[in-house]
């Protein structure tokens, strides 16, 4: 996922400030930021910083002299589709792991264009420069961290909706669920790492509901769709990292499932097998987008700009199915 300009708070000053620069992340997601530091004629970017809801990390220590300072920010692959497409208007380059990049507006082998949008933080009373990610629903940092386990609870198959940052006896009994599963003892919950562990429990295969597993050296993005009996609605992408597994976050109990997936290079171009896609799909037929999507009307994908890919139908019939991508 990628952040809007509007939903990040900043306040920032050209002359050389002499103390950290953080980011703070007040959203139920965790997020991996990059950030710009265009200073006269030359802009240098790096990332990528993960921050837990609820948490804040020093992006650059010290002293920092630039005209201005740009920010991109993602969710994790876990998280799937998009909420909110970034709109900033500046084209900086990234990588897809770590990276510090020194000439950032021309790309090359590796690197992949990002829309980076201009932010200014606020200077605190100990004398830091801070600048907050928020959603819609401005949560504090305790409403946050909630949140963010709320999500990650729903996504793992347990019934904590809806993600509103509200204690309650639902999220509650979820939450107990999950950590009896994993064998986890109530007090992880206020660890530093709890999210980490919650991250890596919904990467792993799970007897119920859908699980995609990578077994390709290749990212793999995804795409799903659920036929509730009066629409077929179908969403994507899912990015799966090498090894790695995710539970796409199908709610409710629709009748029909269905998958297609793809392996693409770090351009995000497909990978190609003696000259076909390295992909996984069949034979009906629906509607998707090259960018993050979410379709509810099927048919005549090519006049509504959309592109018409096969997916296959997921038994879904033991409760659960896990799907593994693996080359041929």
């Amino acid at each position: 996922m990628s952040l809007p300009a509007a939903l990040v708070s900043f306040l920032f000053s050209a002359a050389p400030a002499h103390a950290d620069l953080k980011l703070c992340n007040r959203m139920s997601y965790v997020i991996e930021a990059a950030i710009g530091i265009d200073d006269k004629a030359a802009t240098a970017t790096r990332g990528w910083f993960r921050i837990d809801p609820a948490t804040c990390r020093v992006v650059v220590q010290g002293a920092l002299t630039a005209d201005r300072v740009l920010l991109n920010a993602r969710a994790l692959g876990v998280y799937g589709a998009s909420p909110i497409p970034q709109n900033g208007t500046d084209t900086l380059c990234v990588a897809q792991d770590n990276f510090v990049i020194a000439a950032a507006r021309q790309c090359r082998s590796g690197q992949t264009p990002a829309q980076f949008t201009q932010i200014t933080p606020t200077q605190t009373d100990d004398g830091n420069l801070v600048a907050y990610l928020a959603e819609d629903s401005e949560y504090d940092d305790e409403q946050a961290r909630l949140a963010g386990i709320q999500r990650l609870l729903v996504i793992a198959g347990y019934d904590a909706a809806p993600i509103d940052g509200v204690d309650g006896p639902k999220t509650q009994s979820a939450l107990s669920a999950f950590l009896k599963s994993r064998g986890l003892g109530s007090d992880i919950v206020q660890s530093p790492n709890f999210f980490a562990t919650m991250v890596d429990a919904v990467q792993k295969p799970s007897p119920s509901g859908l699980t995609w597993c990578n077994d390709t050296p290749h990212k793999v993005m995804a795409a799903v769709a659920t036929d509730d009996g009066k629409m077929v609605t179908s969403r994507g992408w899912y990015r799966i990292d090498p090894g790695k597994c995710l539970h796409p976050d199908v709610s409710g109990t629709p009748k029909q499932i269905y998958s297609f997936a793809e392996a693409v290079d770090g351009d995000n171009r497909a990978i190609r097998i003696k000259d076909k896609p390295l992909n996984w799909g069949g034979a009906v037929q629906l509607c998707t987008r090259e960018s993050k999507f979410e379709v509810n009307e099927q048919g005549d994908c090519a006049t509504r700009g959309l592109t018409a890919l096969g997916f296959t139908t997921v038994d879904m019939t033991s409760g659960g199915k896990t799907l593994r991508f693996a080359m041929p």
